[in-house]
């Protein structure tokens, strides 16, 4: 079983002097964030989705053993709230195929505003092929029930576990990894804060408690402002010692 820590995105000016030299260009922050973490998110994908060469691009430039989670776009989760997702699907598996063994997991965020459809949620899981790992942001507390935990395990699909501003933090993990998004410790605000030693004591102990299960585990910090992302998951690997 594995542990993987990193963050949501790499390319932030507010990370100069945190994780890049100061000056670094644009280009080569990817290069010096593989140096020190082994998986990453990528968010950018939810507003536009790359070209397939691009993720042909990636597999050649990242290193062997590090893994990359993209989020779904938003023309299928937000504009089309997952109704008839064949063509996003396919697409996504072609580019999926392209990342070849430096994929780790697509993220699909639904809207916190869109209520539970168990029905919707298991076509668009249907229309994915078996090989693509899948975690769901369920955001609207209406689907945090056994009946759709029991739908996303018998897609092997994760139940994505969310720590943030009214979000909620269900700790069920519905396959054989668990994804999870920390969005910050603000109770008010989404992405703000930073998470304190003992809140990340908590989470270690959480993470030692699912690999221990037999779960490879994904965790990453989105709380970018000020590095607080970066400075968070070195604080969580060294209690970790990964």
């Amino acid at each position: 079983m594995s542990i993987h820590i990193g963050t949501s995105g790499w390319s932030y000016d507010h990370w100069d002097g945190v994780l890049y030299p100061p000056g670094l260009h644009p280009s080569d922050r990817l290069a010096r964030y593989v140096q020190e973490f082994d998986t990453v998110e990528l968010n950018a994908s939810f507003y536009r989705w790359p070209r397939e060469s691009t993720f042909a691009g990636w597999r050649r430039r990242l290193p062997p053993g590090f893994s990359m989670s993209v989020k779904a776009p938003r023309g299928l989760t937000h504009a089309k709230r997952l109704y008839a997702p064949e063509v996003w699907s396919e697409r996504i598996a072609r580019s999926w195929h392209q990342l070849g063994d430096r994929r780790a997991v697509v993220l699909v965020q639904l809207r916190p505003d869109q209520e539970r459809d168990d029905a919707r949620l298991d076509w668009f899981l249907d229309s994915l092929p078996d090989w693509v790992r899948v975690a769901v942001e369920l955001r609207h507390p209406s689907w945090q029930v056994d009946e759709v935990f029991a739908l996303l395990e018998r897609h092997g699909a994760a139940s994505c576990v969310m720590s943030g501003a009214r979000l909620p933090c269900v700790l069920r993990a519905t396959a054989p990894f668990v994804y999870v998004r920390m969005h910050g410790p603000d109770h008010d605000h989404l992405y703000g804060g930073s998470y304190s030693d003992d809140d990340l004591r908590w989470w270690a102990d959480r993470v030692r408690e699912w690999e221990s299960s037999g779960r490879d585990v994904l965790l990453y910090f989105n709380n970018d402002g000020g590095g607080n992302a970066v400075r968070n998951a070195r604080t969580l690997r060294w209690i970790l010692g990964v």
